[in-house]
């Protein structure tokens, strides 16, 4: 993802952000290479979060 854009979703707002977002990186999730991707950053988080209960 090296000289493309980044997307975050940021905790706080609940939106998605930009690398020039003025949220600070304890509130992001991320970083995702779209902006769809990063609007669905709280699914997969659940989603790992289970496939990783599962391995335990």
């Amino acid at each position: 993802m090296e000289g493309e854009q980044r997307w975050w979703f940021c905790l706080r707002h609940h939106t998605v952000e930009t690398d020039d977002t003025d949220c600070p990186g304890k509130d992001l999730l991320g970083p995702y290479p779209t902006p769809q991707e990063a609007s669905q950053a709280l699914e997969t988080v659940r989603r790992r979060n289970e496939e990783w209960d599962a391995q335990d």
